[in-house]
């Protein structure tokens, strides 16, 4: 079992910045692909970012694109998600996720944290 716990929302302006954070429990966090995705209220849940276990390939939502950037670093089992020139759009309660099988693209992630608000005021 694997938990998730998310750090780092708030409520910012339109144009700021943000950074969120999961620290992942697990020995072997270095082999885990992870994600983040968000849901905005009346809206489906939906992928914003993804990173394999190796850290080399990434995966952004064409909305984020050169806005977000996902990262991790695996002395800290964390996983980041630095935004960028937030929009009011980008509102929402952003989930880390986890998957501990090692395969990419499409992920079925096996675990989620409880989530963090992101409120954007524009």
């Amino acid at each position: 079992q694997v938990q998730l716990a998310e750090s780092g929302g708030g409520l910012v302006q339109a144009g700021d910045s943000l950074t969120l954070s999961c620290v992942a429990s697990g020995s072997t966090f270095s082999r885990y692909v992870l994600g983040w995705f968000r849901q905005a209220p009346g809206k489906e849940r939906e992928s914003v970012a993804e990173i394999d276990w190796s850290g080399r390939s990434t995966y952004y939502r064409d909305s984020v694109k050169g806005r977000f950037t996902i990262s991790k670093d695996n002395t800290k089992n964390t996983v980041f998600l630095q935004m960028n020139r937030l929009e009011a759009e980008d509102t929402a309660v952003y989930y880390c996720a986890g998957d501990t099988r090692g395969l990419w693209r499409p992920v079925t992630f096996q675990y989620w944290g409880r989530g963090t608000q992101v409120t954007v005021a524009s």
